[in-house]
């Protein structure tokens, strides 16, 4: 589904091997390095999803599947009262099962903008697998340390009114290219979430990726969602099936 061209990004997106920027690029080359991070013909994880409230904290045992920037699913293996919920995101479309009801819904209008099993990623951070270069014109503003790594400082505003978070200000890594934070904004300049990405690691590919996510909901009060990855293939052939309406509906 799994999750902005960050967020689910996030669940759904991970970093190629790209050049290291260390000399200062334009805005264009680190905003194209960026969308190369998130460019893949295939992979499957696995992860576990921490949603912290003010009451009580949760924790959600998940694989996913993903196919280039368009297609995804996501099983949930536990805890048992959600064990078998599917998603699946075919281009623009998006659809949940759910055993405890027996029956397939597609998520859309205003459902999109609530979080997923309650979380701070938003089932319509899900939809948003987009290039970032052709949604945003941006402009590098600084440089600054975060959590030890030197990082431009990349703030994007929106060509037109069609993604969900008109403004953006993320922290880009000057040697991976990885955003390690990422600011989104309302239209208004109102601070809405905010990402951070950190546990780096390189896998047998060569691939660098964050393996803990952490998203915070600047609306919600005492909430937090964290992201870790504990298990990443890429180029896996995925079979068919689980790209399609069929897989979602098999019980």
């Amino acid at each position: 589904m799994v999750l902005s061209a960050w967020c689910l990004s996030l669940i759904l997106a991970y970093p190629q091997p790209t050049e290291a920027i260390q000399a200062r690029p334009t805005a264009e080359a680190l905003l194209n390095a960026m969308d190369q991070n998130m460019t893949f013909e295939s992979r499957t994880a696995t992860l576990t999803m921490v949603v912290e409230g003010t009451k009580r904290t949760r924790r959600y045992e998940i694989k996913s599947y993903g196919r280039g920037l368009d297609d995804s699913a996501m099983i949930y293996l536990s805890p048992a009262r959600d064990k078998g919920t599917r998603m699946l995101k075919l281009g623009s479309d998006l659809w949940i099962y759910m055993p405890t009801v027996d029956r397939v819904q597609k998520i859309s209008g205003h459902m999109l903008r609530q979080g997923m099993m309650g979380s701070d990623l938003s089932y319509e951070d899900m939809m948003s697998s987009i290039e970032l270069r052709t949604r945003y014109v941006s402009s590098i503003t600084g440089s600054e340390i975060i959590d030890g790594r030197d990082c431009w400082i990349l703030e994007m505003n929106a060509k037109d009114d069609g993604v969900t978070y008109p403004k953006r200000k993320a922290w880009v890594d000057k040697v991976d290219s990885i955003a390690l934070k990422q600011d989104l904004f309302a239209l208004s300049g109102m601070l809405l979430k905010t990402w951070t990405m950190s546990d780096v690691k390189e896998f047998k590919d060569g691939r660098r990726f964050p393996t803990k996510m952490v998203i915070t909901d600047h609306i919600k009060k005492n909430s937090k969602t964290t992201l870790l990855f504990t298990g990443m293939t890429f180029g896996i052939d995925t079979p068919r099936e689980v790209f399609s309406k069929r897989w979602l509906e098999r019980r």
